[in-house]
């Protein structure tokens, strides 16, 4: 039997065959059309790949603008936990198009990472903000409105609590009753940016999810103007007929208010990532959220840089100040992790050889102090360590 090639650059492996973006031993969720421009490019390392090249071979029968490859771009590079000022693995090559940059190495199924485990197999040192979570759910779930702002920066871990809280929800959907589970983020955008972009993004996975026709039956009947902004899910008749009638202004109220027709049905937890870049509008709703009187079982989980909104001077902070006068949200800071943090990651990486090893307190002090406790640096350097060994 052949065996199948991936490609594998740093701690990353793209199993083609399969779809999937592997960062170890877990998965990168990535849309179809990212996953293939990605792939696209890992596949000519080195080599200037244009913006029109991949226009045409990833949107060749529909009209779209160069924004939308910028999207889908700034979509990898987050799975990719980089940034366009500083890349690793793809380079912007100015007006032209991109350039993959990392070093890329074929590597068969004998290579390729084992099962994903669990979101909370190696995460340490946030006990205590799940567990927070946890009781922001529950108070969810009674009808209380709950606005929560989760910040740090960047790589202390935000993503990763994100995902077990994520796991924790869907537990409970399994166990206890359904829960609407969207999931946005926002884009850095250069002018005034796409109105509602990750609230977008977030309805659109659960309109296209399993129980999607039935959200979409709701927008619908409650909040007709959004589905105009997502057009392959409404019929060409619809899309004409309300086209005219869309406004930012008139989304923000159908959305206010359509939000309590939701959760009247089943719980929603709305997850938004990188507030830092949000647009106007998406903040403007946030708000109206939170302010609103009427009972919801509604939780917004949103999460930021506070660094990146201070230097952009982002309406962000001013909003948040705001909502925090008026006890209309909460914030959960991430802090550094601890050397016990370290030790613990490592026994969880390693056992059950490493339990009782007598490298772990020394190796837990090396990572502590080369990467002060940010736990992205720490895994990067283990990574590295173990590529070495």
């Amino acid at each position: 039997m052949k065996e199948k090639q991936g490609l594998r650059f740093g701690p990353y492996y793209l199993d083609s065959e399969n779809a999937q973006l592997w960062r170890g031993k877990k998965t990168i969720p990535l849309s179809h059309k990212a996953f293939g421009v990605l792939c696209y490019m890992a596949e000519r390392p080195g080599q200037l790949v244009t913006k029109e090249e991949l226009l045409t071979a990833f949107w060749p029968e529909t009209c779209v603008s160069e924004a939308t490859l910028t999207v889908c771009v700034a979509r990898i590079r987050k799975a990719l936990r980089e940034r366009a000022l500083t890349p690793r693995c793809i380079e912007t090559v100015h007006r032209r198009g991109y350039r993959f940059i990392a070093t890329v190495q074929k590597s068969s199924d004998a290579q390729s990472p084992s099962l994903p485990t669990a979101p909370m197999a190696h995460m340490v040192g946030r006990e205590a903000e799940l567990g927070q979570l946890r009781r922001i759910l529950e108070r969810a779930l009674r009808g209380e409105r709950q606005i929560v702002f989760m910040t740090g920066e960047a790589g202390i871990g935000k993503t990763t609590v994100v995902e077990a809280f994520v796991h924790h929800v869907q537990t409970y959907a399994k166990q206890d009753g359904a829960v609407w589970l969207g999931q946005g983020q926002c884009i850095e955008q250069y002018g005034p940016g796409e109105a509602y972009l990750p609230i977008l993004e977030a309805l659109g996975r659960l309109c296209r999810g399993p129980e999607g026709q039935r959200l979409i039956s709701l927008l619908g009947q409650h909040a007709p103007t959004w589905l105009v902004q997502m057009p392959t899910l409404v019929s060409a008749e619809e899309l004409q007929r309300q086209v005219m009638r869309t406004s930012k202004e008139k989304m923000l109220r159908e959305m206010a208010e359509v939000v309590e027709v939701l959760t009247a049905e089943r719980p929603l937890v709305l997850i938004i990532e990188d507030l830092h870049w949000s647009d106007v509008s998406t903040l403007d709703l946030l708000t109206a959220f939170a302010r609103r009187p009427e009972p919801a079982r509604l939780l917004v989980l949103g999460t930021y840089r506070p660094v990146d909104v201070i230097i952009r001077d982002h309406p962000l902070k001013a909003v948040k100040q705001e909502l925090q006068m008026h006890q209309q949200c909460e914030e959960l800071l991430l802090g550094y992790l601890s050397e016990e943090a370290v030790q613990d990651y490592l026994r969880r990486r390693f056992a059950p050889g490493a339990q009782q090893a007598a490298w772990l307190p020394q190796l837990a002090r090396f990572l502590h102090e080369r990467a002060e406790g940010n736990p992205l640096f720490m895994v990067t350097l283990v990574d590295e360590l173990v590529e070495q060994a």
